[in-house]
Order: structure tokens, then sequence, then C-alpha cells
């Protein structure tokens, strides 16, 4: 059986992934700082959770040397800090570089590590509209978001030529949640998180002739 990890997993996006993930015969395992958020999709996917802080170097290796290689490894971490760029607390800000784009880092080297000897894998980064354009009193965000699409792009052009695919999504645009509903006036102008889930699965099954690194979601009403 593969196996896939998804790294910074909650409830939405990643709860999609691994849910689709299990549907087509993958195990996946789910690392998050707090573990205790994801018992529910745990208990309904049969998926194993662990406790991991993705900034850390020990954490990420212990959670790799905790689980068997994985064939498909997902980053979906991200935070956040908003406010006027002159008051920025700079701690805040090192810690949304480090949780957007240093995590990701971490966690693709230590899968590539295990990927390139059987030459084969797949690694995908989940980034934003912040990956690509820079909104007013959002600096921390897009300079995570930034770099992780730096690193994507990078590791693509090194490592596809070693039967890696790395491929990298732009989400441009809301996503929808128990908390966050579609207008009944503007019907599906949020993203389903399925529908995002689905067009990764896509990517994952591309026939490595034709593959692709880049691939930018938006609801039909996002302008861009």
């Amino acid at each position: 059986m593969q196996s896939a990890l998804i790294v910074g997993a909650g409830a939405g996006l990643s709860a999609s992934l691994a849910r689709l993930f299990v549907k087509h015969g993958l195990s996946v395992t789910l690392a998050a700082r707090d573990t205790g958020k994801l018992a529910a999709l745990c208990s309904e996917t049969g998926a194993k959770s662990i406790a991991t802080d993705a900034t850390q170097p020990t954490d990420i290796a212990r959670l790799f040397d905790a689980i068997e290689p994985p064939d498909v490894v997902v980053y979906n971490a991200s935070a956040r800090a908003r406010g006027p760029f002159v008051e920025l607390d700079p701690a805040d800000v090192a810690r949304v570089i480090a949780i957007s784009a240093y995590g990701g880092f971490l966690v693709a080297q230590q899968a590539l590590k295990r990927m390139l000897p059987n030459g084969s894998g797949a690694i995908l980064f989940t980034g934003a509209s912040a990956s690509v354009k820079g909104y007013a009193q959002s600096a921390p965000f897009a300079m995570g978001k930034f770099a992780l699409r730096g690193l994507a792009q990078s590791l693509a052009r090194e490592f596809s030529p070693r039967g890696i695919h790395i491929a990298h999504f732009v989400i441009d645009g809301g996503i929808r949640s128990a908390a966050r509903k579609v207008p009944a006036d503007q019907p599906d102008s949020l993203l389903d998180p399925d529908d995002i889930a689905e067009t990764y699965w896509q990517v994952l099954n591309q026939k490595r002739s034709a593959w692709t690194w880049e691939v930018e979601l938006r609801p039909w009403v996002e302008r861009f």
C-alpha cells in the first residue's frame, strides 16, 4: 500500500485530502502541533497523527523516522501576521516565515532523502493568492508564501529529472468551511476543499511525460 504524509493538518483542505487518499487506498499520517483537533478525522479515516512542530528540524527528523518512507508528502502549514508594516512585531514575522516556508524546506529535505533512492515520489506544496501577489498589511504572509513557491520551483527543476514530482498549488480564493459559508447570492464563490483535493489527486496521477509543477485554482468570481 502506498502512503501519504500531510504536514500542517487540520479540518479543512487537509481533511479533504486525507479522506480522498484513504478512499484511493493510501495509508495516511497527519502531522500537526495540536493532534487533539485531528481525533475525529483519524477515527473516520483510520489515519494516524503525530504531534510535530514543522519549524523544528529535530521534530521533522523524528516524524520521518517514525513512519514508513511516504510516497506522497503534502506541506499544508502556514501562518499569518496582519497589520500596518511599521507596527509588525519582528518575532511574529519570523514565526510566519518559519511556518510558511522554512518548515517546507525541512519537510522536503527529509522526504527527498527517502524518495531519491527509489527515484519516485511526490511532494505537494499548498500556496495561496499571496504566493504571487502581496497584499497591503499582509507582508509576512506574502514573504512566506513567495518563499514557499520559490522553494517548490527550485525543487521541481532539480528533482523532477530524477523522478520526483514536485508541485505547487496556488489557492487563489477563500475556502468554504463550516464557519465560512457560501453566500446564497454567490453560489460557488468559495473553493470547495473536496474539489481542491481532487485537483491534487489529478496532479499526483499525471503521466511523467506531461508533469505539472504549478496549478492555480480560483472560484469563478475571483479576480486575478
